[in-house]
């Protein structure tokens, strides 16, 4: 995938991510620094999303581990288990957050 495809991909999850941030229910603090996005849940626990361009891929770091994901078949795809990077990240912000948050592309 050529550089600017992974970058137009990637730079709309994180638009993604920050659109349900900011209309979720749960408290959620959101900071983004460049291509990092940090998630700040009301019990101090953190989810980093953030770009790889050198390897195209999306990272995730939550309480459950570090995931790497990159696109394939039209979506980004856990690198390990090929668990797609919305319904990862719900289960992950779901349970750091102690209530449902549903994160879509």
């Amino acid at each position: 995938m050529p550089d600017s495809d992974y970058l137009s991909r990637a730079e709309a999850v994180l638009t993604a991510v920050e659109r349900v941030v900011d209309g979720a229910e749960a408290d959620i603090e959101l900071e983004r620094s460049g291509n990092v996005l940090t998630l700040e849940f009301e019990n101090r626990t953190k989810i980093i999303v953030n770009l790889q361009p050198p390897m195209r891929e999306i990272w995730i770091a939550a309480k459950a581990g570090g995931f790497h994901y990159r696109f394939i078949d039209g979506e980004w795809r856990d690198t390990r288990t090929g668990t797609e990077f919305f319904s990862a990240l719900t289960a992950y912000a779901s349970e750091q957050a102690g209530e449902p948050v549903t994160f879509k592309p």
